[in-house]
């Protein structure tokens, strides 16, 4: 007898339903949901659940990075440091002018190879340009050389005929002064110089880091300038003994100046990414717990409200069958 009033009053809903025009609103989360009875439309708490599970993966995945860049950056950030010893003495000795004007010019832009590290990437690559667009001029040749793979997708896009040299995957092995001197060599080798541009992101804190350019002069633009009185440092405070002459000394120093400026400019940038990435994933963490707060809402009120209807339907059912009596 209750079945049977189950499935009368079940045949007379579905039917007041069939009869019924529901006026369905396209919406992006359509596929998504669930139709309930007379139009109203609730999410499923499926969909809810499996959204759920994504963005906790998520979670883990950002915090372990986040771990992973901490761990890095403490083993490189002490050699950083210590690295800037290196090219200090080369300021005092030949300076640092950025500003000067020669026909010459080499931009040496510093990149990465990984992305997810916040804007160090777009920052040397703004620079740059802007470098090039000071330096260039219709006696002036202008050429980059480019250390990282986010930078060399950027660049190839605008400025491919200007690209002299490419470097990437230099991080893949833990950085040594030999690797990036060979690395300097090969570029004072393939390249034609009267100043070489550094362009590098100098490593502050965790959360600060500084665009910033050295400056390399060749042994000709150096002679020339310490001839005419340019900006130049202590060199002439010095007097040249032995059998080497002054331009021989002069290359010597240039080509280990150049080593110890790019050493150093490597290891800083090194630790501005991990730095940036430690960032990065810790708001990506933040951001994925509070979507998690959001979905988990959102679920609790579409299980209370499944709930509810299934209470009131219960309660229908009754009704129904003392009636029926």
């Amino acid at each position: 007898m209750a079945m049977a009033v189950f499935r009368r009053e079940g045949r007379r809903l579905l039917t007041s339903i069939a009869a019924r025009p529901i006026a369905a609103t396209p919406s992006p989360l359509s596929s998504d949901r669930e139709e309930g009875p007379f139009g109203v439309r609730s999410i499923s708490t499926q969909v809810v659940r499996n959204r759920m599970k994504s963005v906790k993966n998520i979670q883990k995945i950002t915090k372990a990075m986040k771990m992973v860049a901490a761990s890095k950056l403490r083993a490189v950030q002490g050699r950083a440091e210590n690295s800037r010893g290196l090219w200090q003495p080369f300021t005092a000795l030949l300076g640092d002018n950025p500003s000067i004007d020669v026909k010459k010019s080499v931009v040496v832009t510093l990149s990465s190879d990984k992305g997810l590290c916040g804007g160090i990437n777009s920052t040397v690559v703004k620079v740059s340009r802007a470098l090039y667009k000071l330096n260039a001029g219709p006696e002036k040749d202008v050429k980059f050389v480019i250390v990282g793979e986010k930078a060399k997708a950027i660049m190839f896009r605008d400025s491919k005929n200007d690209i002299s040299l490419t470097v990437t995957e230099l991080n893949k092995n833990p950085l040594n002064y030999a690797q990036v001197s060979v690395l300097a060599d090969d570029i004072l080798k393939n390249v034609e110089f009267d100043a070489l541009r550094i362009v590098y992101n100098k490593f502050h804190s965790v959360v600060a880091f500084l665009p910033t350019v050295a400056t390399v002069l060749s042994p000709e633009i150096i002679e020339k300038e310490s001839e005419v009185g340019g900006k130049l440092g202590e060199l002439d405070s010095y007097e040249i003994e032995g059998g080497e002459t002054k331009g021989e000394i002069l290359q010597n120093l240039a080509e280990f100046q150049f080593s110890c400026v790019m050493f150093n400019a490597v290891l800083e940038n090194a630790c501005s990414e991990m730095g940036a990435r430690m960032s990065a994933m810790d708001s990506s963490s933040r951001n994925a717990g509070e979507m998690l707060d959001r979905l988990t809402l959102t679920y609790n009120r579409t299980r209370q409200a499944s709930i509810t209807t299934e209470l009131i339907e219960i309660i229908s059912g009754a009704s129904a069958l003392e009636a029926a009596k």
